[in-house]
């Protein structure tokens, strides 16, 4: 006499516990709830000052931009971003810009890089590294008022040229397009090498000194000890370091204000020049807030390419 087993398969729950799992507790439940609760409770004024100085002006930017600049001011929809394609201005200005960009992210992030490295370790270059470091601690106006009296027909820069014999080489430095912009980038990088030092001077007292021995161990020195296990282990700072001068470099404007107020003819304009200039001396709300939309949008999508770009792990 044969006996028949039901061999369908339990449910996973049920094999395992034998029975089906229970929901949690309507006091867990409620636990749960007043935690996330007293969480956006704390959250919430950080999100409301956000929301208060960022956000709303940025609202009120955009809605501005889309209108014109009469005084009784009627929607033009795009009008405004029409004149980065028919103003000579503004696509100068946009010329400038991608010149800070360049020259404020690299040069700061290959000087800092190479101060900081030569001076690691060694006692006698304290004073040399506060020397590079101190310009840091001055304003932007500052910078500008004592690279003016360098940069000036009479300033430093030509007097010291003329007494050497080499007067030929005298110019107007902040007269011509595209030298005004180069010697103002230069001047910012003067002043913005400091804070590179600063952090790659952390960076490098965090490299352990094991993987410095093993490197050596292997055999390997100078400049390929250096490429291949010091640089590696300052990817973070370096991101840091390019971070902060690419947003750097498209807001620049005290030091270009004072030395030049985008001159001769507005040919040493960036976008946050040309914005103050369409806006308060042009009186044009319009114009100048769809500089300002245009250039917060470049900030923000060149800072999420760069950090998504080279914050994601590698094979992600």
């Amino acid at each position: 006499m044969s006996t028949s087993v039901d061999r369908r398969p339990l449910p996973r729950s049920a094999a395992s516990s034998g029975r089906a799992a229970a929901p949690p507790p309507p006091g867990r439940r409620r636990r749960r709830i007043r935690e996330a609760l007293g969480g956006a409770g704390f959250l919430a004024p950080a999100l409301l000052l956000v929301a208060a100085v960022l956000l709303a002006p940025f609202v009120a930017t955009v809605y501005r931009s889309l209108f014109g600049d009469h005084r009784v001011s009627t929607f033009s929809g795009f009008g405004n971003y029409r004149l980065f394609f028919d103003d000579p201005v503004l696509t100068r200005s946009i010329e400038n810009t991608l010149m800070w960009v360049a020259g404020s992210v690299l040069l700061p992030l290959v000087l800092g890089l190479g101060i900081a490295v030569m001076t690691h370790g060694a006692g006698w270059t304290r004073a040399a590294r506060l020397a590079v470091v101190l310009p840091y601690a001055i304003s932007g106006s500052a910078v500008a008022v004592v690279w003016n009296f360098i940069l000036n027909s009479d300033g430093a820069a030509n007097q010291a040229l003329r007494s050497l014999g080499l007067g030929s080489f005298a110019q107007g430095w902040l007269l011509e397009w595209p030298g005004n912009t180069l010697v103002m980038i230069m001047a910012s990088t003067w002043q913005s090498t400091g804070v590179a030092v600063i952090l790659f001077m952390v960076g490098l007292q965090t490299i352990p000194p094991e993987t410095l021995e093993a490197a050596s161990l292997d055999g390997a020195a100078g400049w390929r000890r250096f490429w291949y296990v010091v640089l590696p282990q300052l990817r973070t700072v370096s991101v840091i370091v390019v971070g902060s001068s690419l947003v750097n470099g498209l807001k620049s404007f005290d030091l270009i204000w004072v030395l030049t107020q985008g001159g001769p003819g507005r040919q040493s304009e960036t976008l946050a020049v040309s914005m103050y200039q369409e806006t308060f001396l042009d009186l044009k709300p319009g114009a100048g807030a769809a500089v300002a939309v245009v250039l917060t949008v470049i900030v923000l999508l060149a800072s999420w390419l760069y950090l998504r770009r080279q914050l994601t792990p590698k094979g992600a």
